[in-house]
């Protein structure tokens, strides 16, 4: 018989999908696991349990989670639900306001920050303006669209047949506008119109064919002419989509009635749309066309200003755009999601975004050889739980990107290009995850639980979920203020002890002995498994054939507890080093090393995995490596 050494140096392929359990040839397989939930990937390739999560506050209903960092010192959560804005500053409330958009419309507002500006935009509701006037001072208003005395500067487009004409009264003062066709409706009151370049205001409607209006420049005739233009934004036509600054420009993309079109600001005027005389820092608008009506999905500003489509993804260059220079070119033909807008995040110079599919994650990314961009799907090997996401944000100081799934689950992604490191796990909790956002170094959740929606923050120090820690002035042997946890399970850390877990009854759960600091929330179980055996390893076994397992070594760092199954059962692993000893869920120090467990028993080689780590104590436990001994005949 002969021994084989299967050495296990990293994770940094991820949990990879049953669908690639025949594949041992690949380097994901060397590198992957079976499953990993609850934990996160080491950029350097180890694989740890997550920390636990704080309870910060109970949300007002289902919304969106939105970052704004004024500066790097302050950072502020925004907590939009129905009409409403709650703003977060270190886990404390510190201001509401009222908003326009319903919960049912949250899902499609889009955004993007400026300083101390946060501009919303939703394709059936005027875009706004959130402002940070003092820490706990927000003001929510319309965007300041440029004007000079009654001139409006907002962008303007003809809606009717290219053949329909207008014809004015008169020159000056107040006039009719007779239409050929049907064209007017009572919303257009109040709105600037175009009328062979230049601006008069409709005062009131008389019928489709017949409007009052008001000259704000002489027009040049009275002749009948198809040279008119409304307001491209209106509540007839819809709203921006989109929204984005590149180049000191305000980029608009997409309305309801114009999916494909981009508007450009003026140069240095954010609010100004006049086209002007096309000077190179006036403003740009055109369409997107192509054999598809690409309805824009996202702006966003990268190496160069990319738009985001539902059928393919395009490049709008010029350095600088101006409207002599501006060219766009289609790049790629993936398509990113219609029914919610997920923001594309920024990770190492490429731009990540949600494929139309749900099943997608793409790497939109500038390859110099080939001047221009490529969309690799960093989902591939994780298309078992990769279903449908909802929003995603970013974690660039431990190099995370988290994901939330509609099904409830939490998506982590540990990206580090120049690594080569693209490795997935999943978490999961008692809930439903149901968005994410990362404000500064603090990622924080909206967690659907049994009794509300709760906001968390992933926190180190924990090892729950919807945890708190109370520091009692006198010891007691109960711990009070659980009441979101009513009914439930929760575990306890008292004194650095880990106790029996207890039920939560009337906000209150026993502690089991006096105690001063105690810590108390949902327990949740972290898993490492091992893939099964590849089949076509050098002198591995060939499929369904015997081997026998015998030993598994593994590499630890700073590890309070370790339960492994190696196919008898699962069972917890005393520690024993120097400076003392550690039991089960001791206070003691955690343990650093290798440990070697021996196993019995052979087995066939199949897709059945040769070992696993399931355990729920709230302790650290980090595996850096894991050395597989098997035994095969020859």
């Amino acid at each position: 018989m002969t021994r084989v050494n299967l050495l296990k140096t990293n994770f940094t392929a991820g949990e990879i999908s049953p669908l690639l359990f025949g594949r041992g040839d690949l380097r994901a397989y060397d590198n992957g696991a079976a499953q990993l939930r609850n934990v996160f990937i080491h950029p350097t390739g180890g694989v740890y349990r997550r920390p636990g999560l704080r309870y910060v506050a109970t949300a007002r209903g289902a919304g969106r989670l939105v970052s704004f960092e004024f500066n790097t010192e302050q950072t502020y959560l925004l907590a939009f639900s129905h009409l409403m804005l709650d703003i977060y500053r270190d886990g404390a409330l510190i201001a509401s306001v009222a908003t326009p958009w319903t919960e049912a419309q949250l899902a499609q507002i889009a955004w993007t920050q400026s300083a101390d500006t946060l501009l919303v935009t939703h394709p059936d509701v005027q875009p706004r303006r959130i402002t940070r006037i003092g820490p706990t001072t927000w003001t929510v208003d319309s965007w300041p669209l440029a004007a000079s005395g009654p001139l409006r500067f907002h962008p303007y487009y003809k809606f009717a047949h290219p053949d329909v004409t207008v014809t004015p009264s008169a020159a000056s003062g107040a006039i009719t506008l007779t239409a050929s066709a049907d064209l007017f409706d009572a919303g257009h009151a109040g709105q600037n119109w175009r009328v062979a370049g230049k601006q008069v205001r409709i005062d009131s409607v008389t019928s489709a064919v017949l409007a009052n209006a008001t000259v704000l420049q002489d027009l040049p005739g009275t002749d009948a002419t198809p040279d008119f233009e409304e307001p491209a934004f209106s509540t007839q036509r819809g709203w921006p989509v989109t929204v984005a600054f590149h180049q000191d420009r305000l980029v608009i993309g997409g309305s309801r009635a114009l999916p494909n079109r981009l508007w450009l600001s003026k140069a240095g005027d954010l609010f100004n749309f006049d086209l002007g005389e096309g000077l190179d820092d006036e403003s740009i608008e055109f369409p997107i066309l192509s054999d598809q009506v690409n309805a824009i999905r996202g702006v966003f500003s990268g190496r160069h200003l990319q738009v985001f489509t539902s059928g393919a993804e395009w490049m709008v260059t010029g350095d600088p755009l101006t409207p002599a220079t501006v060219q766009v070119r289609r790049q790629t033909r993936i398509g990113s999601a219609v029914n919610r807008y997920v923001p594309p995040k920024n990770v190492d110079g490429a731009t990540l975004f949600v494929g139309r599919t749900g099943r997608e994650l793409r790497e939109f990314l500038f390859a110099d050889i080939e001047q221009a961009y490529q969309a690799a799907d960093l989902a591939l090997l994780a298309r078992h739980f990769f279903v449908e996401p909802v929003a995603q944000d970013y974690d660039p100081e431990r190099r995370l990107l988290h994901v939330v799934l509609a099904g409830g689950d939490l998506a982590t992604l540990t990206a580090f290009r120049s690594e080569q490191v693209t490795a997935w796990s999943l978490q999961q909790t008692e809930g439903a995850f149901r968005d994410v956002a990362v404000v500064g170094a603090e990622t924080y959740v909206a967690i659907q639980r049994e009794h509300g929606l709760f906001i968390e923050a992933f926190d180190e120090a924990l090892g729950v979920d919807s945890g708190q820690t109370q520091v009692l002035s006198t010891p007691a042997a109960s711990i009070a203020g659980l009441d979101r946890l009513e009914g439930q399970t929760v575990t306890i850390v008292a004194d650095g002890t880990v106790r029996t877990d207890a039920v939560v009854e009337s906000g209150i759960a026993p502690i089991g002995a006096e105690s001063s600091t105690v810590t108390a929330g949902l327990p949740f179980e972290h898993v490492i498994e091992a893939l099964p055996i590849a089949a076509n390893l050098p002198r591995g076994p060939a499929q369904g054939a015997s081997y026998r397992l015998v030993e598994v070594t593994f590499r630890l760092h700073e590890t309070g507890a370790l339960v492994v199954d190696l196919g008898d059962g699962a069972k917890p692993t005393p520690f024993r080093q120097v400076g003392g000893n550690m039991t089960f869920g001791a206070p003691t120090p955690n343990f650093s090393g290798d440990k070697r467990l021996r196993a019995l028993g052979w087995r066939r080689a199949g897709i059945d995995r040769p070992w696993r780590i399931a355990q729920a104590a709230p302790v650290p436990c980090t595996v850096l490596s894991v050395t597989t001994e098997i035994k095969v005949t020859d």
